[in-house]
Order: structure tokens, then C-alpha cells, then sequence
């Protein structure tokens, strides 16, 4: 059963990757939910103020290396999907350890009811 759910994983991080990779460079130019409101509100200019914006690795899902533009959000696209997907494997295999060790240590050692 083990097998099966981490196949099933890698087939599904392939197939996001895949995605990503191929539909990145048809995603919308128009703003997402958060800008257009920000917009809308009048308080978009004093988060990109920010200096950390400034900083940002994939800033506006394009890599500034890659001269074409569909090919700089295909690839930053495939970027943000593997590195997300490899920060949520870490944090779960990392959550998941105490609570082996937890199990081993109460088996060997059952508590008496009594």
C-alpha cells in the first residue's frame, strides 16, 4: 500500500509539473483576485514599495535570464511547482517522524491497564 501512495505522488508531482511546464505560458496577464482588489481599494502602490518585492525570485512569474517570455513563465512556473511541492513533501515527512518514533518506543513498552 505504501508503494502505491508514493507512486501515486510521483505520478501526480509529474503531472503538475507537466502542467505547469505547458500551460504556465497561457496563464491570464490580467490580475489575480488580491491585485484587481488592491487595485480597486487604491492600496496596490504601498505594497510594491516593499523592499522585499524587490528581492523576489520568480517576480511576476518570469526569470529574467530567459529572453522569451512564454518560455521564462513556462519555466518559472515548473520552478514554483517543484519547489512548493518539495517544501510540502519536507514539512509532511518532517511532521511525520516523531510520531513513528512514538509509536516503536509504546510498543516496546505497552502499559499495563491495572
Amino acid at each position: 500500500m505504501k508503494k502505491r501512495l508514493e507512486g501515486f505522488i510521483w505520478m501526480g508531482l509529474g503531472f503538475s509539473l507537466l502542467m505547469a511546464l505547458f500551460l504556465s505560458p497561457y496563464a491570464s496577464p490580467s490580475p489575480d483576485g488580491l491585485e484587481k482588489v488592491a487595485e480597486t481599494i487604491g492600496f496596490k502602490d504601498r505594497g510594491e514599495g516593499w523592499m522585499l518585492w524587490k528581492h523576489a525570485p520568480l517576480k511576476d512569474y518570469t526569470l529574467p535570464w530567459i529572453k522569451g517570455e512564454r518560455a521564462s513563465k513556462a519555466v518559472s512556473g515548473f520552478i514554483g511547482t517543484l519547489g512548493l511541492f518539495l517544501i510540502g513533501y519536507g514539512v509532511g515527512k518532517w511532521l511525520k517522524k516523531p510520531r513513528a518514533k512514538e509509536a516503536r518506543t509504546d510498543s516496546k513498552h505497552p502499559q499495563n491497564p491495572n
